[in-house]
C-alpha cells in the first residue's frame, strides 16, 4: 500500500524523535555556534554538562558517537540563559530526574560582539627561554663580524661580549633585545657596524657610547624618539624604519655631530608630518633621504641639503613638487602614491594653475625659460598611482632615463609625445592602468613605440635590445 505525503513505515514521527533527545541537545540543536567566551561556574556543581551524564546517555541514540563508560560524549553543554531563574539556583530537571547546572556568569560578554575582541588580561604567558650564554662559544675571539639572527636573544650581556676584542660588525637581527644600555660598551671602542633590526627596543639610549659606529639600524624596533646621535661623530648610514617617529627633531644632534660625514637617513614607515626643519639642520654631506609611508604634506625643507641625490617620499600626501627647485642636484625622485595632479610644479611653480585651462606652448616655454635649472640632472622619475593626466611640467627634463607613470590619468598619446620625446636618453616607461593603456590594450605599446621610438623598455616588456 502507498502512503503519499507520509512519512515511510516504521519511521518514527519527527515530533517522536525529537522527545527522545534530552532537553540539552535539543537546545544544541536549535542553538547556533557562539564565540569562544570565558565563563565561570558555581563551585558546588560537580556536574559541568547541564545534567548528569547517565542521563544524557538515555537520551542519546545507539549511534550517536563515541561515549566514556557513564555515557558521557566529552561535550561540554550549558543551561539557555532564558531556562535559568532570576535568584540563579539549580532548577529540577523533570526529564532527567536530576538538579540542573548551576548558573554561569560570562566574563567577556563583549567576545560575543565585538570581532576584534582581544582579552589581554587571559592570555596564558608561553615559555620563555633566556638567551644562551654559550651562544658565540664556536666564535673565534679574533673575529671581526658577529651574527646572531632569530636566536632568542633577550639581553645583550648575556652575549659576553667582553671576549671579543676586534669585533666590528654586531648583527643580532629579530631577536627580543629591549635595552641597549648595557652590553655594547665593552666592545664601543671597536664596534663600527650595529644591525638591531626587528627587536624590541623602545629607546636609544645607550647608543652614545659606541664613538666609532659609521651605521646604525634600529629598523622595525618601538622607538618614538631621535635621540643621543649627539657624540656619533663618524655616522655614514642612519636606519630607523617602521618605528613610532614623530618628529624629525632628534636629527639635529646628528647634523650637528656627523653632518659631513652622514650619506643616508632612511625613516620610512614612521608617523612624521614635516620635514621644514630639516634643511636647517645642515646635512651638507647627504645625498639619500628616505621618507616613505609617513604623513608629510610639503616638501618645503629640502633647501639645505647640497648633495642630495636621492629622494624618496612614496605613499605620503604631497601635492605640490615647487619645493624641488631648491634641489638641483636631484637625480632620483620617487614620489608613487600621493596626492598629485598635476606636474606643472616640477618647472618650479607652485601648484596653483586651474586644471581645467589648457596649458599652451608658449606658457611652457616661458616657464621653462622661468626656471632652466630646476632639477636639471633628474634621471628617474616615479610618479605612480596618482591622478596626473598630463606630462606637461617635464618637457625640460632632458636627463630622464625612467619614467614611471602607472596608474594616473593619463589618456592622450599626443601629450606623451610632446613632453618625452625629446629625451635622448630615456629608455624605460611605465605607462600601464592608464587610459590611454585600458582603452586600447592590444594596440597600446605600437603607440607608444611609434610616440616615442628611443625607449627600449615599456613596462615590463623590452621591445628592443639595448
Amino acid at each position: 500500500m502507498t502512503q503519499d505525503d507520509k512519512s515511510p513505515v516504521g519511521a518514527p514521527p519527527e515530533d517522536e524523535t525529537m522527545q527522545q533527545l534530552t532537553d540539552h541537545q535539543v537546545d544544541a540543536l536549535q542553538t547556533p555556534p557562539r564565540p569562544h567566551a570565558h565563563v565561570t561556574l558555581a563551585e558546588d556543581g560537580e556536574n559541568h554538562d547541564g545534567g548528569d551524564a547517565s542521563g544524557a546517555s538515555r537520551g542519546a541514540s545507539p549511534g550517536s558517537g563515541l561515549r566514556n563508560s557513564k555515557g558521557w560524549d566529552g561535550k561540554l553543554r550549558l543551561p539557555r540563559k532564558d531556562a535559568l531563574s532570576s535568584s540563579d539556583q539549580p532548577q529540577p530537571n523533570a526529564a532527567a530526574g536530576t538538579t540542573s547546572a548551576p548558573s554561569v556568569t560570562l566574563v567577556n560578554p563583549e567576545a560575543l560582539s565585538d570581532p576584534e575582541y582581544s582579552d589581554e588580561d587571559n592570555v596564558v604567558p608561553g615559555e620563555v627561554i633566556s638567551a644562551d650564554e654559550d651562544l658565540l662559544n664556536d666564535e673565534d675571539l679574533d673575529t671581526d663580524e658577529i651574527f646572531a639572527t632569530h636566536s632568542r636573544i633577550h639581553s645583550i650581556d648575556a652575549l659576553h661580549l667582553e671576549r671579543f676584542k676586534c669585533v666590528q660588525k654586531l648583527s643580532l637581527r629579530q631577536n627580543s633585545i629591549q635595552s641597549l644600555t648595557s652590553g655594547l660598551d665593552v666592545v664601543a671602542s671597536t664596534l663600527q657596524d650595529l644591525d638591531l633590526y626587528d627587536n624590541l627596543v623602545s629607546h636609544m639610549r645607550g647608543i652614545e657610547k659606541l664613538l666609532n659606529l659609521t651605521s646604525l639600524d634600529l629598523s622595525f624596533n618601538k622607538i618614538k624618539h631621535i635621540k643621543h646621535l649627539a657624540p656619533l661623530t663618524k655616522l655614514v648610514d642612519l636606519y630607523l624604519v617602521a618605528n613610532k617617529i614623530g618628529s624629525i627633531d632628534g636629527l639635529e644632534e646628528a647634523a650637528t655631530a656627523a653632518g659631513n660625514t652622514l650619506r643616508m637617513i632612511e625613516l620610512g614607515s614612521n608617523r612624521i608630518r614635516s620635514i621644514a626643519s630639516l634643511g636647517s639642520f645642515g646635512f651638507p654631506a647627504l645625498e639619500e633621504l628616505w621618507l616613505a609611508k609617513n604623513k608629510i604634506t610639503s616638501l618645503q625643507g629640502l633647501a639645505g641639503l647640497p648633495k642630495l641625490r636621492l629622494l624618496s617620499i612614496q605613499s605620503n600626501r604631497i601635492h605640490d613638487l615647487s619645493p624641488l627647485k631648491d634641489v638641483p642636484t636631484l637625480e632620483e625622485l620617487y614620489v608613487s602614491h600621493n596626492a598629485l595632479t598635476s606636474l606643472v610644479s616640477l618647472t618650479g611653480r607652485p601648484e596653483a594653475v586651474d586644471e581645467t585651462t589648457t596649458v599652451t606652448s608658449a606658457d611652457q616655454a616661458e616657464t621653462t625659460d622661468a626656471a632652466p635649472q630646476t632639477l636639471p640632472l633628474l634621471r628617474v622619475l616615479d610618479i605612480s598611482n596618482n591622478q596626473i593626466t598630463s606630462f606637461s611640467g617635464t618637457e625640460h627634463l632632458s636627463a630622464l632615463e625612467e619614467v614611471w607613470a602607472s596608474y594616473n590619468q593619463i589618456g592622450d598619446f599626443a601629450d606623451v609625445e610632446r613632453c618625452l620625446r625629446d629625451k635622448s636618453k630615456l629608455e624605460t616607461v611605465y605607462l600601464e592602468g592608464n587610459p590611454l593603456q585600458l582603452r586600447g590594450p592590444a594596440l597600446y605599446r605600437n603607440k607608444v613605440r611609434l610616440a616615442l621610438p628611443q625607449v627600449q623598455q615599456i613596462d615590463a616588456t623590452f621591445v628592443r635590445e639595448s
